[in-house]
């Protein structure tokens, strides 16, 4: 009687996996070299390999290949070589679909984090997927939230804001009108910290609306440039008189040069509304002296823009850029500054022995 193939490869996995855990020499028995050869003869690996190797383990998948293939004779192993080109491309594809959704681009986690000796407010737009927009963050509190890929936006803080049971209110600085959870952008001045996530994220913090507190973003776990970004310094303290926004004689936000003057040259528009024609100015040079990993002005892009891919971030308000920031991902504590990345899915270790052993042929 004619084992199909789905009965041999359910056979042929069980058998070899229980002999591989348990410790048993990885050297196969006759009963299943004499079942390998027979699939071999009748041209069915490729079939085998489409049934049972995407789910096995890497060890036993070599296993499997290797004596299949070198047990072969010189006809059926011409025969194999042509079968094998001509099913790569199929067999790389179910080792990619066979790895489940892990291989999928996964959501970014980000995690907020306040280290203000102030209460803030974060603002995020659009913020659906962001507890509606907008939260309170108190002092050394920390909050998690997953940002989907493809969502392209700005998260800021807000400050000196009073809101109701109804989450209704006001902010002294970075208020989205007079609601908790923003259904719109901040009002300036505002330091923004923007995304733009996809298979390659690119990320900045920009002081181009001005600023209000020291916010920087970190990518832990990434692979790519993945620098930090961010103004760490506290312009508050440095800002000129004539951009300077008082409370009660103190002042609480710095204004953008373009927001107070309102002239082309400050706002890089008409003519001067390209990096050619429109240079730093006295101004955006003092915000960049202070922070140098943050746009300055709005042609600012060389020196202030980040990317990295397959990372999460931490975006922190009111820490320096050279400490470490730290998120759970999949329940695991990660840092940055680790030299780890996050591992791919075992079975795409079957490249690795799939690729030589098929072009050796």
């Amino acid at each position: 009687m004619v084992e199909s193939t789905d009965e041999f490869g359910a056979g042929l996995k069980n058998q070899v996996e229980k002999k591989i855990m348990n410790g048993t020499s990885v050297d196969l028995n006759e009963r299943i070299r004499k079942r390998i050869d027979w699939l071999c003869s009748k041209s069915f690996l490729h079939r085998a390999s489409i049934l049972i190797l995407p789910s096995l383990p890497p060890h036993v998948f070599f296993t499997l290949y290797s004596v299949s293939v070198f047990n072969l004779t010189s006809a059926q192993r011409n025969k194999q070589k042509r079968m094998a080109r001509l099913h790569l491309p199929l067999l790389l594809l179910l080792i990619m679909v066979s790895s489940g959704p892990d291989m999928m681009e996964s959501a970014r986690v980000f995690t907020i984090n306040n280290y203000c000796k102030e209460t803030v407010w974060p603002g995020i737009f659009p913020g659906e997927n962001f507890n509606g927009g907008g939260f309170e963050l108190k002092p050394g509190q920390s909050v998690v939230i997953n940002a989907p890929v493809g969502w392209s936006g700005r998260i800021w803080g807000r400050t000196g804001c009073k809101f109701g049971n109804d989450g209704n209110g006001s902010c002294q600085t970075g208020a989205c009108g007079s609601f908790l959870k923003c259904r719109a952008s901040g009002e300036t001045p505002a330091s923004l910290a923007e995304f733009t996530l996809s298979t390659l994220d690119f990320y900045d913090v920009s002081l181009v609306d001005g600023f209000n507190l020291p916010i920087t973003v970190t990518p832990i776990n990434g692979k790519g440039n993945c620098s930090v970004a961010g103004c760490d310094a506290d312009l508050r303290s440095t800002c000129p008189s004539e951009l300077a926004v008082k409370s009660k004689g103190k002042v609480i936000a710095c204004r953008s040069a373009c927001d107070v003057f309102n002239t082309d040259e400050y706002c890089c528009r008409g003519v001067y509304g390209n990096p050619v024609v429109c240079q730093p100015t006295y101004y955006s040079k003092k915000f960049k002296e202070a922070c140098p990993t943050a746009y300055s002005y709005a042609y600012d892009d060389p020196t202030s823009i980040s990317t990295c891919s397959g990372t999460d971030y931490g975006i922190s308000f009111c820490l320096s850029r050279k400490k470490e920031v730290c998120t759970y991902h999949n329940n695991k504590l990660i840092c940055s500054g680790s030299k780890g990345i996050k591992s791919l899915p075992e079975r795409w270790w079957a490249l690795v022995f799939v690729l030589p052993l098929l072009l050796a042929f």
